[in-house]
């Protein structure tokens, strides 16, 4: 995620609470689907949706603080 932004990425790891948390929760999310993948149970296809959609939340959330950060800092 961010490739091409991680000097952004990790000052706003350092410097704000809510990407920090947002980052994070993103990270368990990932973790938490991939296991759900790799399990020989099913896992609710609902509760799955629900996960996927979730993390896609936190990440376009990421993005637009991202994109904040590069415009507030641009010469």
């Amino acid at each position: 995620m961010f490739e091409f932004d991680q000097e952004i990425i990790q000052n706003l790891l350092r410097d704000s609470i809510d990407f920090k948390r947002m980052h994070d929760k993103h990270g368990k999310l990932e973790l938490e689907i991939e296991q759900a993948y790799n399990q020989t149970d099913r896992v609710d296809d609902l509760l799955l949706g629900t996960m996927k959609k979730e993390k896609l939340q936190l990440k376009d959330q990421m993005a637009e603080m991202v994109d904040n950060y590069r415009h507030a800092h641009s010469n």
